[in-house]
């Protein structure tokens, strides 16, 4: 699912011919590509991000993949040191082999690396992502740009021309699923596989998983937030395979369920998952993982895997593992997990359960990865339009509890007792000065992380509730508020400010929760088969809003939408109609048939 922004930048060097009547330039990155006016091909200038941290992941990956074979990935920037002299190679770049006087061959952006990874982005559209990888990712040996649209592979075609990679970038014009189970079929898989459909990814995993090489790289983006965020459980479970819960964490969730996916359909092949990073953001998820196989690894997925406990009335949450892994002699015995960990009803305020997942219950993240990708972003610096977001987003990750599945907010724990919200630094300090670990989520700018258990954070808020009284005659007796402060807290919260509360990132200044720079910074209109322009999201809205209820207007606003009737041949209020009667043929009015006479 491609997309950019326009910008001023004009054709790249050597490129082909000018854009068409109908047609626009559009840069991004390195790239500059010939777009349709007409919605032919889809494309969302805010899927910038999502394209320059793939960019950025898939950089790092090369550098990881090549190293054994000798190959050093160079960024612009990171040839030489201050002094000229060829930079040293640091920990994860190549370094020559024992006794081969030979130095590492290098992989630059832009060139053909013999040996180097085969990439494959299933569902290109533009190519836009394609030709980035291209001209921005060292130490590729071929881009596989495939669409099942023909109007997108011509104009991808026209669009790897006009930058002059066809010697990387190959379009190609088939169904995903068919081409990766064709690739695993003739035993040449990729190493890195790149899926951003429109919606839902779940059609694709199954062959995503077959056909990415061992320890190969698979990254998928979900923009079904609405699925994965609790709207409709029940369409999560029959495409995930878990069912989503609406609660405060539901988009670390949706990455969990997302995982859970994807690991649950490797397993069938005898292979599992390893989370490399995992990114909420904007309207969308998006994931890298890695893939390799082995059945006693295999084994323990079960465990990785738990069903969260979610109280209706408190919010407050209890996870189940599926399985057990305990130490056997020099192996692991698997088992059954023992459960549950609650009881018929919340032990804090007395109301029911939801029951979600299964879900994903290892950490997210790989931390000294995701530490590499930071330290490329500084050694190569102005790579990336996006490069302070991205920056403050992956410091965000690298503070938090990786062994700590799902968060609390600040402003929901307060809204439950009905009480004033404390501040993010007095809440983290109670919790430091009553012994836990404390950190913040990308995916939520008011989380509160934490190892400690849903007891300590409810007496803390009973402290909280002391300071700043709650009108308790306004509470009604069965409310969870009413519940939770009639109970006295066997905890004593300080709230004086430590200096180890503040993170970081926030310290820094650095740019972690970006407002949307502009109005509707969202998900775009499907591209419309066979051409024409598709009315935005936003205009659809409008236009479809109080349809049926109010009429802020004397009912003109209708004549946008067909008569029925009219299409039926039997509307009899001619002009005086309120719908529309333009580009439509009445049908003929349907002729009776005399009785036949009796004998």
């Amino acid at each position: 699912m491609d997309g950019a922004s326009p910008n001023g930048s004009g054709p790249p060097p050597g490129a082909g011919a000018p854009p068409g009547s109908g047609e626009t330039l559009i840069s991004e990155g390195r790239a500059t590509i010939l777009f349709p006016s007409a919605n032919e091909v889809f494309y969302n200038p805010v899927q910038g991000f999502n394209r320059d941290l793939t960019c950025a992941v898939v950089t790092e990956f090369a550098r990881l993949q090549l190293q054994p074979k000798g190959i050093r990935v160079v960024l612009p920037g990171e040839e030489k040191t201050d002094a000229g002299s060829p930079k040293p190679p640091e920990d994860g770049d190549a370094a020559p082999v024992a006794g081969s006087p030979e130095a590492p061959r290098t992989a630059k952006p832009g060139e053909v690396c013999e040996g180097g990874l085969r990439v494959l982005e299933a569902l290109a559209a533009s190519g836009l992502r394609s030709i980035r990888f291209a001209k921005e990712v060292p130490g590729l040996r071929a881009v596989v740009a495939n669409d099942f649209s023909a109007r997108a592979v011509e104009l991808m075609s026209r669009n790897v021309t006009f930058n002059g990679v066809g010697d990387l970038v190959a379009p190609s014009m088939a169904d995903a699923r068919m081409l990766m189970h064709q690739c695993k079929a003739d035993r040449e898989p990729f190493d890195v596989i790149d899926l951003d459909p429109y919606g839902s990814p779940a059609p694709f995993l199954d062959a995503a998983v077959q056909a990415v090489s061992e320890g190969g790289l698979l990254c998928v983006t979900c923009t079904d937030m609405g699925v994965m965020a609790g709207n409709s459980a029940e369409t999560c479970y029959s495409k995930y395979g878990a069912v989503s819960l609406k609660g405060k964490f539901c988009h670390e969730m949706a990455l969990r369920i997302i995982l859970h996916s994807l690991d649950s359909r490797a397993n069938c092949y005898q292979r599992f998952i390893v989370p490399l990073l995992s990114v909420s953001a904007d309207f969308y998820i998006r994931v890298f993982v890695r893939v390799f196989t082995g059945q006693a690894k295999v084994k323990a997925s079960a465990s990785k895997q738990a069903l969260v406990y979610h109280c209706v009335g408190c919010g407050t949450h209890h996870l189940q593992r599926l399985g057990k892994v305990t130490s056997h002699g020099t192996g692991f015995k698997y088992g059954a997990a023992t459960g549950p960990p609650v009881g018929p009803t919340c032990e804090f305020c007395q109301q029911r359960h939801q029951l979600g997942g299964p879900m994903w219950a290892e950490p997210l993240h790989d931390p000294v990865f995701v530490e590499r990708v930071l330290a490329a972003l500084e050694s190569s610096p102005g790579r990336f339009q996006t490069e302070e977001r991205m920056r403050g987003m992956l410091s965000v990750i690298t503070e938090e509890l990786g062994d700590v599945p799902l968060y609390y907010t600040l402003d929901s724990l307060s809204s439950t007792i009905h009480c004033n919200t404390p501040s993010l630094l007095q809440f983290r300090s109670a919790l430091l000065h009553a012994g836990y670990r404390v950190s913040l989520s990308h995916a939520c700018k008011n989380a509160v992380k934490t190892d400690a258990p849903p007891a300590v954070l409810w007496d803390i808020m009973r402290c909280w509730a002391k300071i700043h009284p709650v009108k308790l005659e306004r509470l009604a007796e069965t409310s969870p508020a009413s519940r939770i402060l009639s109970v006295e807290p066997t905890l004593q919260a300080s709230f004086a400010l430590r200096d180890d509360a503040n993170p970081s990132s926030r310290k820094r200044g650095l740019k972690r929760f970006p407002e949307n720079p502009e109005a509707f910074w969202g998900p775009k209109a499907r591209a419309k088969a066979g051409g024409g322009i598709s009315p935005s999201l936003q205009e659809k809205r409008k236009r479809h809003q109080n349809k049926r209820t109010e009429r802020t207007d004397d009912g003109t606003s209708l004549k946008s939408f067909p008569c029925k009737r009219f299409k039926e041949g039997n509307c009899s209020l001619g002009s005086q109609c309120c719908y529309s009667h333009e580009g439509e043929t009445p049908a003929a009015p349907p002729t009776l048939t005399p009785p036949l006479a009796s004998d």
